[in-house]
């Protein structure tokens, strides 16, 4: 990341994002007063005002925002000031209408919703860049101005455009990246269906064809649209950088977005910050909310960390919006707190009447002051000036997780060998399964150093580049344990299969390769014999080559009968396990026990539903402990619950539901039951 400092805040960010131009001026003094009840000293304005900031082209109406940011500056609020390129006004696609994103199809965008027009438009560039100047010039020095937040969740709802000037943008990037079209035509395989290109004008986008298009294409073309939207992130953010001295954020979708490489936009923003919504379909969406918060914290390289926006309660945007129970919004806000967020904010501050979102849940909803959700929301304000001593202190894990946007968008192609192998599928059994067995994780780039961690878990790492291969064996060899999942190691960095064949990267580090896929028809299941248990498996099978690993879990019917399903090598110091099906979360629990043994990694006897989180400061621990079952669940640790005040001597009784955060001596350990 870059240089810039945290806001500058005391305690934990707490707050919003605020649109008071929806609303009378007097209703403003109303909010205000609200926020100082509620204990919110944060809040991020503007990043939808762009017609209201620059109501004609070139013309600028400042009197609203500097009435605003006086407001809250007087009571104590400090601002997160929002830069509102996600969403250019009506005038400026009257006047550039070739500034509208174009899909596939060929459907050109119209206006009237909300998302970014053509990031190869140089008319959106250069009214960004003017917008980001005149606020920069303006408030720059403002006192109110503790965070600039450029955009909003980039690529959301719309990353790719498919338009003329996006074409010529990609024609280019291409050249920079291949320099010749003999390279090109090597990395995308083009001799495959005649696609041999002779000319670069001739390169076209993998817009909609007949059949599937070129798959390297389509791999790079995720690339290109990523580098494009992170063109445009830099071109305000190079401008706040040289005009103010306030950091540079914008909001992140960690696993909930799926064309931003967050390892690389990480990089650019001088603080982390994350969007996070559960997902109602989910009974268990506190389980992806951890792995999204823990994605949130790794890629921003353990430090600590905004949540910019989640929901009070339910979102409007789903099938079926389910609304919080009583307790958990506290429980989600706390769980992003023991991840590392040392801000907790929503989207948004007063529900709206109008638009799309009035269905949204927000900190002051619908039924006003006087409702449980002010209420609750009043109390996690409390709580937090409660913990306020928590902030800055890290985390600290034995287990890492392999985790690559670019397998991502290569995994998730089409005309793999079963739609059911899926990546976020598979991300999240893994996942589930440690967060069930209680292991503190980060995730890894799969050409990280790993050199910290005890365990490195791949629960789906079908791009695996050859660098990337010898990094993991490496890990191996100096005495590491590596459990890798199904159809990884199959393809290099042009979606293209290894030299070697499947899973060739890893052959010397599995003792082994993998000579065919059997995947299962839709709905068919097997089993695997492990030890004297039969664990159920769907979806997948594998024909494995051994080359000196051995058989630890065989199948029990299916296309792989008798085949071996589960392995393990010895190599080095270490040990690497395959895990060649598709397992669930139950199913893993049994091998990773065993991964986990060769790790030298002990679990805590606790409930499933006790979900621990240690944050480490300079003089204390701070134990985050949510229980998300009904029933009473005990845990034993000593120390002082910086919640309620309580002194715990040795056993914490936390009730159904509740959380607790629990300041303890240093390296503080416990066990529950």
């Amino acid at each position: 990341m870059t240089s810039k400092n945290w806001p500058a805040l005391e305690g934990i960010a707490y707050g919003g994002d605020y649109n008071p131009e929806q609303w009378p001026r007097e209703v403003w003094d109303q909010d205000v007063a609200l926020m100082r009840a509620a204990g919110v000293n944060f809040v991020s304005v503007g990043i939808f005002s762009w017609a209201m900031l620059e109501p004609k082209e070139g013309l600028f109406d400042f009197t609203w925002m500097d009435d605003l940011l006086d407001l809250l500056h007087a009571n104590g609020i400090a601002v997160d000031l929002g830069t509102p390129s996600v969403s250019p006004p009506a005038w400026f696609f009257h006047a550039y209408p070739e500034a509208r994103v174009t899909l596939k199809d060929g459907t050109v965008m119209g206006f009237g919703s909300r998302g970014m027009a053509s990031h190869a438009s140089p008319e959106y560039r250069e009214a960004i860049a003017r917008m980001a100047t005149a606020l920069a010039d303006r408030y720059g020095n403002h006192p109110a101005v503790v965070l600039w937040h450029v955009h909003n969740e980039y690529g959301v709802p719309v990353a790719e455009d498919f338009g003329p000037r996006s074409v010529a943008a990609w024609q280019r990037w291409l050249q920079r990246k291949y320099e010749t079209l003999d390279a090109l035509n090597g990395a995308w395989g083009t001799a495959f269906w005649g696609q041999r290109y002779l000319d670069w004008d001739h390169v076209v986008a993998p817009a909609a064809t007949p059949t599937i298009a070129n798959p390297a294409m389509k791999l790079d073309w995720a690339r290109f649209t990523d580098d494009q939207l992170r063109e445009c992130f830099r071109i305000e953010r190079d401008i706040l950088h040289e005009r103010t001295s306030q950091p540079v954020t914008t909001n992140f979708m960690a696993h909930q977005s799926w064309n931003t490489d967050l390892w690389k936009w990480a990089q650019e923003v001088d603080v982390v910050s994350d969007d996070h919504y559960l997902w109602s379909p989910d009974p268990d969406a506190h389980v992806g909310l951890a792995l999204s918060a823990d994605l949130t914290r790794s890629v921003g390289g353990g430090k600590p960390w905004i949540l910019m926006e989640h929901s009070t309660s339910a979102v409007n945007w789903q099938g079926h919006n389910i609304a919080k129970r009583p307790g958990e919004m506290r429980r989600n806000a706390l769980t992003h707190l023991g991840r590392g967020a040392d801000g907790i904010a929503f989207f948004q501050w007063r529900a709206s009447r109008s638009g799309a979102e009035k269905f949204h849940s927000a900190m002051v909803p619908h039924a006003g002051q006087n409702s449980r959700i002010f209420r609750e929301v009043t109390q996690l304000g409390q709580h937090l000036k409660d913990v306020a001593e928590i902030q800055g202190a890290t985390t600290k894990a034995d287990v890492a997780v392999l985790y690559d946007w670019e397998s991502l968008w290569a995994h998730d192609l089409e005309w793999r060998p079963s739609d059911d192998m899926q990546f976020r599928e598979r991300m999240r059994a893994y996942y589930e399964r440690l967060w069930r067995d209680g292991v503190q994780v980060d995730f890894a780039h799969p050409e990280a150093d790993l050199s910290q961690y005890r365990l490195v878990v791949a629960p789906t790492s079908y791009l695996l580049t050859a660098s990337a291969g010898r990094n993991l064996t490496q890990f191996v060899q100096n005495g590491g344990t590596l459990v890798v999942g199904a159809f990884s190691g199959i393809v290099n960095e042009f979606d293209a299969v290894h030299e070697g064949g499947f899973g060739a990267p890893l052959k010397e580090a599995l003792g082994l390769t993998i000579e065919e896929f059997l995947p299962l028809r839709s709905g068919e299941t097997c089993a695997v014999h492990y030890g004297a248990e039969a664990l159920p498996s769907d979806a997948w099978a594998e024909d494995l080559a051994l080359a000196g690993a051995e058989v630890r879990g065989t199948f029990d019917g299916g296309p792989g009968d008798g085949l071996p399903a589960i392995t393990r090598h010895s190599l080095g110091d270490g040990q690497a396990w395959y895990v060649g099906t598709r397992l669930g979360v139950t199913a893993l629990a049994p091998v990773l026990a065993d991964v986990y043994a060769d790790a030298g990694i002990t679990l805590l006897d606790r409930p499933e539903t006790l979900e621990i989180m240690t944050r480490h400061g300079e003089t204390y621990d701070f134990v985050v402990v949510c229980n998300h079952a009904n029933d009473d669940a005990h845990l034993s640790i000593t120390g002082t619950d910086l919640l309620s005040g309580t002194e715990i001597d040795g056993q914490l009784t936390l009730a159904g539901g509740d959380v607790a955060v629990v300041r303890t001596a240093k390296e503080e350990r416990g066990g529950g039951r």
